[in-house]
């Protein structure tokens, strides 16, 4: 058995070709396409985070309404740049989204990817320590984060307070119980998904990845998720780590399928996402479903892990989309034993 859940990165365009034509339409038909995987037995409503880019910005409003409007399905990030986050008032937002939810979120963060403008963050009123770098700052961030979500008090309470205080320290309110268990780190190297795995996080890996060793997505993302579960295991931590991968997948099944996606599986490519640092790509994976299956049987780390995201493309639409959730989750999935 797998959890299976769609990623969207709720773009949205002008263009008369998209279905998705403004931020509006992005933000609703993503509270549509969350409800709808859920009728459909879907396990997960995922939605990546891009700040100065016509795409999915401030996850917190979307991902309370989608908790609103659903009942079952995981409400996730997959992924919050922490270079733009203040901890503690992510802290309020997640515990606020996550209540309204019934305890439903899953939170991927990260160190985050290149943006649409140089130093984004800067913007934000976020700069790196002296002698620390954006990645330093980002997972700083990130500790603190986790700190507070332990819902331990900290805060000196004000001796004449406007309103009658519990006894102690006081911690940031609302607090919503497990919320700190149900933190992924989205890691695009080995180490940082070992330190991951020590601080109890669980993790993330997308449709790249830093090269480390030439080989193909698939077999470096194995030996990432191997290296974090050994990290978890070593650290002592007492429940049983999540991980999730991502994947484009596609299965041909009508004219409309072929139309959009016939051209055929892709193959793994490498390229710079950084300057001097080689990163490796992730295939598509396009094909009737027969053909399909015996494609996903040799991903290794789909095998390695227990979550799987389906990149979808959101300016499609809703319905299309829908489609193509249920396409694997009635033709592919049986076959694979994940339902």
């Amino acid at each position: 058995m797998k959890k299976i859940g769609f990623l969207s990165f709720g773009h949205w365009s002008p263009s008369s070709q998209s279905q998705t034509r403004s931020a509006s339409d992005a933000l609703l038909q993503s509270i549509d396409l969350a409800v709808a995987a859920e009728e459909l037995g879907a396990d997960g409503a995922y939605f990546r985070v891009h700040h100065f880019a016509r795409q999915l910005a401030s996850p917190f409003p979307l991902l309370a309404a989608v908790g609103a409007r659903t009942s079952r399905i995981e409400i996730g990030t997959a992924v919050i740049d922490m270079r733009y986050e203040n901890p503690l008032y992510m802290a309020e937002d997640a515990g606020s989204a996550d209540l309204i939810a019934g305890g439903r979120l899953q939170l991927g963060i990260s160190r985050g990817s290149p943006e649409q403008v140089i130093d984004g963050w800067r913007y934000f009123g976020y700069v790196p320590q002296e002698g620390k770098s954006e990645a330093d700052m980002a997972r700083n961030h990130a500790e603190v984060f986790l700190d507070v979500l332990r819902g331990q008090g900290f805060a000196q309470p004000n001796p004449r307070p406007m309103f009658p205080n519990p006894p102690g320290m006081l911690r940031l309110e609302p607090f919503s119980e497990g919320l700190r268990d149900r933190i992924w780190w989205g890691a695009a190297t080995n180490a940082t998904a070992v330190w991951a795995g020590k601080l109890g996080m669980n993790l993330q890996s997308s449709t790249l990845k830093f090269d480390e060793s030439g080989q193909p997505l698939h077999i470096q993302q194995a030996e990432q998720i191997r290296a974090f579960r050994a990290a978890w295991k070593e650290a002592g931590h007492a429940r049983e780590p999540r991980v999730s991968v991502s994947r484009s997948i596609f299965a041909l099944v009508n004219d409309r399928d072929r139309a959009y996606f016939g051209g055929g599986s892709s193959e793994d490519h490498f390229g710079y996402i950084e300057p001097e640092k080689l990163a490796v790509f992730g295939r598509s994976y396009a094909a009737e479903p027969d053909v399909l299956i015996k494609q996903l049987k040799e991903d290794e780390a789909i095998a390695e892990a227990d979550t799987l995201l389906l990149t979808v493309p959101n300016q499609l639409g809703v319905e299309y989309n829908a489609h193509v959730l249920e396409s694997l989750l009635r033709d592919v999935a049986p076959e694979l034993g994940w339902r």
